[in-house]
């Protein structure tokens, strides 16, 4: 039972890896760049959700909702007003801005008044409520589950679904394909690629929105909660940084391999088992598990 307990906790953990790098993979797919923010924009989603039930009073389905909303119009406005001016420059110029937006970020929420430095709670419906599945009348024996790690992988299996339908089956997911696979040709053929690249920033922005939305309520939600970034960007890597079902699966990865390194192994594996993982997929393969081989004539 325990290492079913592990195993679950992990894919909880996984879950948030995943959403988090979908949002590396969105924008990536979309403007061959690389965001650094997308930990910042989950906290930024969390804080929406924070202020929307604890100061406006909304519900928390309207808060969430209202929450996802207002980050796929930030997202969007990011983009536009500071992303695409500058888009053809050198990678590493975009790279150091969305690191610079990351802190920026952080820095503004330190300074609203009452919420910014500390630590809060996140009131959701299912705060601290547990399944027993099994064991005795006593539940010795039983298997506990947390119901906010099934609420995340609940919550991730439909969005996953979600997304799925969007790129399978819709004409903005069909032209956002497009546009991944070939800029140019797609904007001759009359497909507005700078719509779109707005549009996916958006909905990183939303799917980061969901990850805070569903992580802050097993760690709390805090200004430096955006650093969770820095695991999911392996997943990115493990997966194929320009899949996004491997954006998932890395994700799920990532989040089994630390719970089960924190409990069987020495202390300081946690940390870092997301790193040897991607270690050993780029010695193994460097593309990643769903990643494309791109060749090169020369």
């Amino acid at each position: 039972m325990q290492f079913l307990q592990l195993v679950i906790s992990g894919v909880a953990q996984g879950c948030i890896y995943g959403l988090i790098a979908l949002g590396f993979v969105l924008i990536y797919k979309a403007t061959e760049t690389v965001s650094f923010a997308q930990g910042e924009l989950m906290m930024l989603g969390a804080f929406c959700g924070l202020v929307g039930m604890t100061m406006l009073g909304f519900p928390y389905w309207l808060a969430v909702l209202s929450s996802i909303a207002a980050m796929a119009v930030f997202g969007i406005l990011l983009e536009r007003i500071v992303i695409r001016p500058i888009l053809g420059q050198p990678a590493f110029s975009i790279v150091m801005l969305t690191i610079g937006i990351g802190y920026v970020a952080r820095g503004l929420i330190t300074m609203i008044p009452g919420i910014g430095t500390d630590t809060q709670a996140l009131p959701v419906p299912y705060k601290d409520e547990i399944w027993k599945i099994g064991g005795d009348a006593m539940g010795v024996g039983a298997l506990v589950l947390n119901v906010e790690h099934m609420a995340v992988i609940g919550a991730t299996a439909v969005l996953c679904v979600l997304l799925f339908a969007l790129f399978r089956y819709s004409k903005l997911g069909i032209a956002m394909q497009a546009a991944s696979q070939n800029q140019l040709a797609a904007y001759y053929m009359g497909i507005p690629v700078q719509r779109l690249n707005g549009i996916a920033w958006g909905l990183a922005a939303a799917v980061a929105a969901i990850a805070g939305l569903l992580l802050a309520p097993i760690t709390f939600v805090h200004a430096n909660m955006g650093f969770i970034g820095l695991k999911a960007f392996p997943a990115a890597v493990v997966g194929g940084f320009g899949s996004l079902p491997g954006a998932i699966v890395g994700g799920l990865i990532i989040g089994l391999v630390e719970s089960l390194s924190g409990f069987y192994l020495p202390d300081g594996f946690k940390d870092t088992a997301a790193y040897i993982v991607v270690l050993v997929m780029l010695m193994v393969k460097p593309n990643g598990l769903f990643g494309e081989k791109l060749r090169k004539k020369v």
